[in-house]
């Protein structure tokens, strides 16, 4: 298939620039792929939707604040790095600003902090690695002077916003080590999650560090030749349990975002058993992938082209998906991460 098959059309006024001032208050498009069709609907009733012995799986991936700002020494411009993998002790890849002027053996300082910065290679991709040298704990300097890493098309400027630290965060976030939200779980409130409770559903947790990869262009006209970088996830051996052992009695598996189900299908054996792991996720899916756990996804409106769309796209197939997209714009409904969601069931 050619990534030109998952295009869509959306005003740029869909975008969401902020959350809504309930994490709960969102709009759902219940999307139902065994009759088609689709209904409007609003997330409060997501437990509702969900069936005495469902599980509900989220990833509990915590976003730490990766976008640093400083400037070249000695010459003052400005600097911008999006920390994308740390491949050994205080050395990092990550994404510049601007990336042409920075070279190796350009050094980048950080205003009140005792932080330097050395470029030290740079990647085809156009990632640059930057080695830190501080005397302090630079997880310490990071947290206290980065700003949450916001997608590009959420706008605002030099700012650092202090409720984006807050609410570009998942409630149930514990595990360090994400450089973008799961964003479909953005939407729970502790109120919700008790619902879900009370219908019997049980919560599991698992944790995909949601990576550059999960956001990164498709740079390929023919999907099949794509690949999503891969992600640090583990499965705890009392996830494992709960969904093998709701499998077996025949009850559903609901996937909390799209990183969630990579997580699953990652950890999955043929037959669709989940076992105890920690590793890596170098799956890509893609139409024609047949799902081993997974049984409904709740998930935001992702960009065109994108690999989380093609994602979705295998789960519900894509005439249904790009259908229900087109419905969600002619519906106004708010996009991408700070906006509104759909349960594909």
């Amino acid at each position: 298939m050619d990534i030109s098959d998952f295009d869509y059309q959306l005003p740029e006024s869909l975008i969401a620039q902020e959350p809504l001032a309930e994490r709960d208050a969102s709009r759902m498009l219940i999307v139902d792929r065994a009759t088609q069709t689709w209904r409007d609907s609003h997330f409060k009733e997501l437990p509702s939707q969900l069936a005495n012995g469902d599980v509900l799986v989220v990833n509990n991936t915590r976003v730490f604040p990766a976008r640093l700002r400083g400037h070249r020494v000695p010459f003052g411009g400005a600097v911008e790095l999006l920390l994308v993998r740390e491949v050994e002790r205080n050395t990092w890849e990550a994404l510049t600003r601007p990336a042409r002027r920075l070279k190796p053996g350009t050094e980048i300082g950080f205003a009140g902090a005792d932080l330097r910065a050395h470029v030290t290679a740079c990647q085809d991709n156009g990632v640059r690695v930057v080695k830190f040298e501080t005397n302090e704990n630079l997880d310490d300097i990071i947290d206290r002077i980065g700003e949450p890493p916001l997608p590009p098309y959420i706008y605002r400027g030099t700012r650092n916003s202090t409720d984006d630290r807050q609410r570009y965060q998942t409630i149930y976030a514990t595990e360090r080590g994400a450089i973008a939200a799961p964003t479909a779980g953005l939407h729970f409130t502790s109120s919700v999650l008790e619902a879900v409770k009370t219908r019997g559903v049980q919560v599991a947790e698992v944790t995909l560090h949601v990576g550059y990869g999960t956001f990164e262009p498709v740079r390929v006209p023919d999907i099949s030749k794509h690949q999503v970088a891969a992600e640090r996830f583990s499965v705890s051996e009392e996830t494992a349990s709960v969904i093998n052992g709701a499998r077996s009695a025949g009850h559903r598996i609901i996937a909390v975002g799209t990183t969630t189900a990579r997580a699953l299908e990652s950890a999955s054996s043929p037959t669709g058993e989940i076992a105890m792991q920690s590793g890596v996720a170098s799956l890509t899916i893609i139409p024609g992938y047949e799902f081993r756990v997974t049984d409904g996804l709740l998930t935001n409106f992702h960009l065109p082209k994108s690999s989380l769309l093609m994602l979705v796209s295998a789960f519900a197939g894509r005439q249904l998906t790009l259908a229900a997209y087109n419905h969600a714009v002619d519906s106004a409904y708010r996009f991408y991460s700070y906006g509104d969601c759909m349960l594909l069931v």
